[in-house]
């Protein structure tokens, strides 16, 4: 098992930023990639942004040039810096640390509010 533990989330005004945090623990030697993902009430989860061991990333299009995702692997944390953030980025923000040959292991969220 993974435990995912998060942090940073909050309300801020549109045009403002904030910083996400992950830290993952347990099981974590065939954890590969680590990312975020977020959902607003009657919809789908959908992807943020993902970040592999070997640095590579993968983002939304709604985020591009706006959201930033780093990790540390050696610390099993990743970070997701967010800047530019408008009301639709409003949302639970979700962590996910994805491994081989299991199943992915999900945070418990953290609610991000940018008030218009």
């Amino acid at each position: 098992q993974v435990q995912l533990a998060e942090s940073g989330g909050g309300t801020v005004q549109a045009g403002g930023s904030l910083r996400l945090s992950c830290a993952a623990s347990g099981s974590i030697s065939r954890i590969f990639a680590m990312g975020w993902f977020r959902q607003v009430p009657g919809k789908q989860r959908e992807l943020v942004a993902l970040i592999n061991k070997g640095g590579k990333q993968i983002y939304a299009d709604t985020v591009k040039g706006r959201f930033t995702i780093s990790s540390d692997y050696a610390k099993s944390t990743v970070y997701l810096q967010m800047n530019s953030l408008k009301p639709d980025d409003s949302a639970v923000y979700y962590c996910v640390a994805q491994r081989l040959l299991r199943e992915d292991s999900w945070g418990q969220g953290t609610q991000v509010t940018v008030d218009s």
